[in-house]
């Protein structure tokens, strides 16, 4: 087993790069299986996702080399097989081999989607998806079988019903080699869907209006290789800001879009956080009074439910009363009774999170529930007096790049041990 120890308490300063996007890069590579050739990706975070994801790629004849960030793909020769079980079933964005392969082959063999327990986040959508462009569904255990009839699949008018990231680009993915013309309707806008659809144009596919609600794929016959960088990942990159603002004395944090945090920064700045926002990085000084804030999640651009959890601690250091919304995932809140552990003044109601502060938090045994409830532990193990110790830390390690070295980095006494 391995664990996180964290002695607390010491103030950081520093700079730290941010890798890249995780949410992309999940989606980027399964999208790869379209080519025709080779596609190189540069900006590839160091995360057990993109380690499970290589292996299943090679599993199913892909030639990969990886070269620190740099990951290229050959996808020439995957084979049309059924998936990897073992590693689709621990790896929720394994539902994007789905999209991919009913888009090469017509058919697709996998089986269902692991991940972080977060409370329902049904494929019903992705499905309906695929369904209107003429597959089918049947189900043979544990395993589920997509066909398009004569494994072609034709274009097709989708309104989603609900907005959807994950079914957004699964869409994309299948309708890119279709036959005709796909809109999409009340699509999801995340820029994790720009980068999929910008890499996926440079493969010779023709897609518009990604960004926005409606997008319009005209499938192509064919998609060749390319080189592609992906963009930085703008919750790790909220994660370290919120992490600055708790304990630092000083930090920039490069590699940022700012247009990707906007809704962020503006309720960090309701705080009171004291910051400088530069082109591609955002300096954070030490904070001394900032004032208790409340958060609901929403739909990009809205407030991202995946920083929600990180930015708790930073939260607990405000003077006053708050409360915390997550309308995106109810169950979002295995983050809040492991702060409790650790002396926070936190509660979960009906269908909030509440607190109260300011708090000193104290060293604890806590575990990370889900991976951004455990980047909320590691902020809050750095803000703590005494030593934190974390477990399930393979959930942490699934989404943030090299952590403990960017922190030892800034001064932080953290190190990941085995037992």
């Amino acid at each position: 087993m391995r664990k996180i120890i964290i002695n607390g308490g010491r103030p950081l300063k520093g700079k730290v790069t941010v890798s890249g996007a995780k949410n992309s890069v999940v989606a980027l590579i399964p999208a790869i299986i379209l080519a025709d050739g080779v596609v190189t990706l540069d900006g590839v975070p160091s995360i057990s996702d993109v380690d499970s994801l290589v292996d299943i790629m090679e599993t199913m004849g892909a030639t990969v080399r990886r070269d620190g960030e740099t990951l290229e793909i050959d996808p020439r020769g995957v084979q049309d097989m059924p998936m990897p079980f073992g590693k689709i079933n621990s790896l929720r964005a394994s539902y994007y081999f789905y999209g991919s392969l009913l888009g090469r082959f017509g058919q697709a063999i996998v089986g269902l989607p692991g991940g972080c327990d977060l409370g329902p986040r049904p494929i019903d959508l992705h499905l309906k998806a695929f369904e209107a462009m003429g597959a089918s569904t049947t189900y043979e255990g544990s395993n589920m079988h997509l066909v398009a009839e004569n494994k072609e699949l034709h274009g097709a008018h989708i309104y989603m019903d609900t907005v959807s990231v994950g079914a957004t680009i699964n869409t994309l993915l299948a309708a890119v080699k279709a036959t005709g013309r796909t809109v999409i309707e009340n699509a999801a806008r995340e820029p994790e869907i720009i980068d999929v659809a910008t890499l996926l144009n440079n493969m010779g596919a023709r897609i518009r209006g990604a960004g926005t609600d409606i997008i319009t794929i005209d499938g192509v016959t064919s998609l060749h290789g390319t080189r592609h960088q992906v963009i930085p990942d703008r919750i790790e990159a909220g994660t370290y800001i919120a992490l600055a603002a708790a304990v630092g004395e000083g930090i920039q944090i490069d590699n940022v879009l700012y247009e990707h945090l906007e809704s962020y920064l503006a309720k960090l700045e309701e705080m009171g956080v004291r910051m400088t926002v530069s082109e591609d990085s955002v300096f954070v000084e030490k904070q001394t009074e900032l004032k208790a804030v409340s958060v609901k999640t929403a739909p990009y651009p809205g407030f991202a439910t995946d920083l929600q959890q990180p930015i708790t601690p930073l939260l607990l250091t405000a003077k006053g009363t708050g409360r915390i919304m997550d309308t995106i995932y109810e169950k979002r809140i295995g983050h809040v009774a492991e702060l409790a552990k650790m002396g926070a003044d936190i509660s979960t109601r009906s269908n909030y999170i509440a607190y109260q502060g300011p708090n000193q938090l104290v060293g604890a045994a806590v575990k990370a529930t889900d991976l951004r409830a455990g980047a909320a532990m590691v902020i809050a193990g750095l803000m703590a007096s005494g030593q934190t110790e974390i477990t399930n830390v393979e959930f942490i390690l699934r989404g943030y790049s090299d952590i403990i070295e960017k922190l030892v980095n800034l001064g932080a006494d953290i190190q990941l041990i085995e037992e």
